[in-house]
């Protein structure tokens, strides 16, 4: 077995998915107040899911989480308010490194397991990362389809942690600097989602399909999409999920959006969700305004087809290290 995780790459030796327990899917949520989601889907989240924007002050970043009593997924942009950071070639070349480094040793410390979902919605322009702006026009080489893989390469190395020389090895094969560190990182408990938009992107132009971003199977620990009311592409979502049968597959993001109080849309997405068995876990999100468009006060009706669904036993409320 080592050989072969060393055949694969250093990066593949301890990535683990972090999955729920056999048979069972982690439903979770996205927004606070957690109680309010409770109140809505009948349900305590199972993982609970917040946006950082790069440079995030650090400590307490982890707290919510806890809080909850649910496992964290971290949704890593690399804007900080409406100004870009960091690019993706900065990224890579270890601009990031110091931040990127303090916040691995934050979630080791934290003991809790911890779902990154980095850089997101890749192919969608409005996401400063994407290669493309909205016309098609192309971002340059700093935003390059390439210089994203190889800057998710390097935080997937960054948060995996482990010895210095064995990291720093892997970066010399990939053509990147060493790490801006001085001493080995903790092994934190952490898995690595990759989030794109579904085919054929935003714009649709060549290249900017989830495909052109694909960093490598030994890199991403599950594969998912973002899914709303208002663009229920079904006929895509097979095609995609198809097209990674080998890995979990995750609904990193699902709301009802500018559809009304969509009762068919919850249905449906559940009853896909109960037809294909790699899905293994999905969030509701709620936003950032407790008066936002997504919230499920508004969606009466949907709300309690949703409390139906999460009902059944195999959403968890609780994942295991933190059931009652």
């Amino acid at each position: 077995m080592a050989a072969i995780l060393l055949a694969l790459g250093a990066a593949s030796a301890w990535a683990l998915p972090y999955l729920p327990p056999a048979g069972k899917i982690f439903a979770g949520e996205t927004g606070q107040p957690v109680s309010q989601y409770v109140s809505a889907a009948g349900k305590h989240p199972a993982v609970y899911q917040e946006f950082v924007p790069w440079g995030q002050y650090i400590p307490g970043i982890t707290q919510d989480a806890i809080t909850a009593h649910a496992r964290m997924m971290m949704a890593i942009g690399t804007t900080y308010g409406s100004r870009e950071v960091i690019t993706p070639a900065g990224i890579a070349s270890g601009q990031g490194d110091a931040w990127l480094i303090a916040l691995q040793n934050a979630i080791a410390q934290s003991a809790n397991i911890t779902y990154i979902r980095l850089m997101a919605e890749m192919n969608g322009y409005w996401n400063v990362y994407s290669a493309y702006n909205a016309d098609g026009s192309f971002r340059g080489a700093a935003h390059s389809q390439s210089a994203y893989k190889q800057a998710w390469r390097r935080v997937t190395l960054i948060m995996r942690g482990g010895k210095l020389t064995t990291i720093d090895a892997e970066l010399h094969r990939l053509g990147m600097p060493p790490l801006h560190s001085g001493h080995d990182l903790p092994r934190a408990k952490i898995a690595m989602l990759w989030v794109p938009e579904l085919q054929p992107g935003d714009p649709a132009v060549p290249g900017n399909s989830p495909s052109a971003y694909w960093p490598g199977g030994q890199w991403v620990d599950w594969v998912g999409t973002d899914f709303y009311s208002n663009a229920p592409n079904f006929s895509g979502l097979q095609t995609f999920y198809d097209q990674y049968s080998f890995k979990p597959f995750v609904f990193a993001e699902y709301a009802l959006w500018d559809s009304g109080d969509d009762v068919g849309f919850i249905n449906r997405l559940f009853g896909w969700v109960g037809s294909h068995p790699r899905v293994r876990m999905l969030l509701y999100n709620q936003g950032f305004n407790e008066t936002g468009p997504f919230r499920l006060y508004r969606y009466p009706n949907s709300s309690r087809a949703l409390r139906g669904w999460l009902a059944n036993s195999k959403f968890l409320a609780y994942a295991p290290e933190w059931a009652h």
